[in-house]
């Protein structure tokens, strides 16, 4: 059973710190906002 422990403990550790990355990326971390422009000719509509 110790084993068991020592596992789900490591795993835990290691979910922990993936779930406190994500959330940190999540808050402090702001995209940068720009337009966006794309040109569609006339014969790829007609398809």
């Amino acid at each position: 059973m110790p084993s068991l422990f020592k596992f789900l403990t490591v795993v835990g550790m290691l979910a922990g710190i993936a779930f406190g990355t994500m959330f940190a990326l999540a808050e402090f971390i702001q995209p940068e906002q720009s337009e966006v422009h794309y040109r569609i000719h006339n014969r790829d509509m007609n398809r």
